[in-house]
């Protein structure tokens, strides 16, 4: 049929062309070898059945093309002028690559396609006096198939020697990769994904066979066993393509447990070494596990119980870097046995700039307690000096509860070692700070725990900010107010010194006891007195300003611990709160 069309299409434009010539010149036909040619000579025609502005247009004859070829337009025309202009079009839209619009030449790429197509391209000619004509030509894009890929690609969490696992092991076999370079959808090339198992105790029961992955376990048998999978892919078009894959699977016996003895870490001596193992095994039958954990060390290293998979030992006392070993060794029940190491680098212990939180209790998810939480490494409770107390590794210079270490002072600043005669003071040994101790509630003293005061004190521009004397305040002083109450502590030399003044914010968090379970948070037994309302918010001022709630470039807050949370605020400066003195250090 495409050359019966030809030949009829040639013999119409002949025709076309025989007609107006036959009017407008003198035509000579020349016969060569089948083929018809046309020379005409330039003159006139007084005929009038043609218009003059006729351009006659041959696009060409109708052609069949592959999918995704590259092809050429090409076509003649004939006008009134030799200065013919080209343009093609088409029918449904394709793109046509047509730079040189002098000549009727073009190309286009034939788009990919799943079943024929036929595409209607139009030339349009035009000469040098505008007039235009057109011809139409029909190409057939046929489809041609390219075959799909099928890919498989085996995830595992572990890594395995070549195609060798474990009995009883989840294995995800993925076809997602498997592709189609003719796809029309770039990304879901593949129309149908297709599993089967053709060797081996049989693990894909119950289990869809039909996308991209198949996710089963293998099988658990007293003797190794080799299973076997074909993927089948299929494209839109229909075509298809397989990949096969065996898996070599071990017996019961051959599969060996697994363990893992945690990660490597750094501790200071006496803090908590975490012994987080994680020990499994895929087949049933080989349970329960039997766990051990071992030092290297020649030192004594107590761990606290060698048969639990996630327990702890305690760093022992060293005078320089120490790297231990701890091993964990574990068995099934088909005797089979594994082990894993990690290291832990023991530190000598540090100099103590500041004091920790007094925190020694651990907590899970549902319990806060005294018992180490191996599933929740890295609490406060498991590391810093309070820990370390309580392993008995610290050594103190005087007394306190958890890490703190405080010294009772008298009214002369001596040390007193038996606090039941009473004292004055308070040296904390860890930051080298003296704070004033408070007497009771029912005293009318100075230093009475009862007394409030507002915050007043001089700032950096010389000028004295806050509030010099309001109601709510009462203490034995003139003016109740931070300033006035430091000139009275130093001029009656309280222990001995006259350097007392207003903690800043670090100094006073230093002795807050986070540790403390209820009452006011700070050891009681050294710093007694520290309030007549437990349960309330007890408010202590330090020296520094508030940047919130600043106006006309002036603090009107301060800030101040409370002793009955352990949380800090800033409080208005005409606020009735409460005082601890210190001195010394900064």
């Amino acid at each position: 049929m495409a050359g019966i069309f030809s030949a009829y299409a040639v013999f119409m434009n002949i025709l076309k062309v025989l007609n107006v010539f036959m009017k407008h010149a003198r035509v000579h036909l020349l016969l060569l070898t089948g083929i018809i040619v046309l020379q005409g000579c330039s003159g006139s025609s007084d005929g009038d059945s043609v218009a003059d502005d006729t351009v006659l247009v041959n696009a060409g004859a109708k052609q069949s093309v592959s999918e995704q070829t590259d092809v050429t337009l090409s076509g003649q025309a004939s006008g009134k002028t030799d200065d013919l202009t080209y343009s093609w079009s088409v029918v449904p839209s394709l793109s046509i690559i047509h730079d040189d619009t002098s000549v009727a030449i073009a190309t286009f790429t034939a788009p990919v396609t799943t079943e024929i197509v036929t595409y209607t391209f139009t030339l349009t000619a035009t000469d040098g006096e505008g007039n235009t004509g057109s011809d139409i030509v029909l190409y057939q894009v046929n489809p041609i198939n390219v075959l799909p890929t099928a890919h498989i690609d085996i995830v595992t969490t572990d890594d395995f020697s070549t195609s060798l696992y474990p009995a009883g092991y989840n294995i995800v076999l993925d076809g997602s990769k498997s592709g189609d370079p003719d796809s029309a959808d770039e990304s879901h090339p593949i129309a149908a994904y297709s599993w089967q198992q053709t060797a081996g105790e049989s693990v894909i029961d119950n289990i869809s066979t039909l996308g991209d992955t198949l996710t089963f376990n293998t099988p658990i048998l007293s003797s190794a066993n080799t299973i076997t999978f074909v993927l089948t892919v299929t494209d839109e078009e229909g075509a298809t393509d397989t990949e096969s894959i065996s898996l070599n699977i071990q017996s019961i016996q051959q599969t060996l447990p697994t363990a893992n003895a945690g990660v490597d870490h750094e501790v200071f001596s006496g803090e908590t070494i975490l012994l987080n193992g994680i020990a499994g095994t895929t087949v049933d039958s080989s349970n329960p596990l039997i766990i051990n954990w071992v030092s290297d060390s020649l030192n004594t290293v107590h761990i606290d119980n060698a048969s639990s998979l996630q327990t702890f030992a305690v760093a022992p006392l060293v005078n320089s870097n120490l790297t231990l070993t701890f091993t964990m060794e574990v068995e099934d029940a088909v005797a089979n046995q594994v082990e894993d190491s990690m290291t832990v680098n023991v530190l000598p212990l540090p100099i103590q700039p500041i004091n920790d939180t007094g925190v020694i209790l651990q907590g899970s998810s549902s319990t806060i307690g005294t018992d180490h939480q191996g599933e929740y490494p890295g609490q406060d409770g498991q590391r810093g000096q309070d820990i370390i107390n309580s392993n008995d590794v610290s050594t103190k210079a005087g007394r306190g509860q958890q890490g703190f270490d405080f010294t009772a002072l008298d009214e002369i600043g001596d040390e007193v070692d038996d606090i039941s005669l009473g004292w004055r003071c308070v040296r904390d040994n860890i930051t080298g700070l003296i704070w004033e101790v408070k007497t009771t509630v029912s005293e009318t003293d100075l230093h009475s725990s009862n007394h409030s005061y507002s915050w007043y004190q001089l700032e950096g521009d010389g000028t004295f900010s806050g509030e010099e004397s309001v109601g709510e305040t009462s203490c034995s002083s003139t003016n109740c107010n931070t300033t006035e109450f430091v000139e009275d502590v130093n001029e009656a030399g309280l222990c001995n010194f006259k350097d007392w003044r207003l903690p800043t914010h670090d100094e006073l968090l230093s002795i807050v006891h986070y540790g403390k379970g209820d009452g006011l948070m700070v050891d009681g037994e050294y710093f007694p007195n520290a309030t007549d309302s437990l349960g309330t918010e007890v408010w202590y001022w330090t020296t520094e300003s508030s940047a919130d709630g600043m106006s006309d470039n002036v603090a009107h807050a301060s800030w101040a611990i409370d002793f009955a949370s352990g949380n800090d605020n800033f409080l208005p400066k005409s606020t009735a709160a409460r005082i601890r003195l210190v001195r010394a250090g900064r």
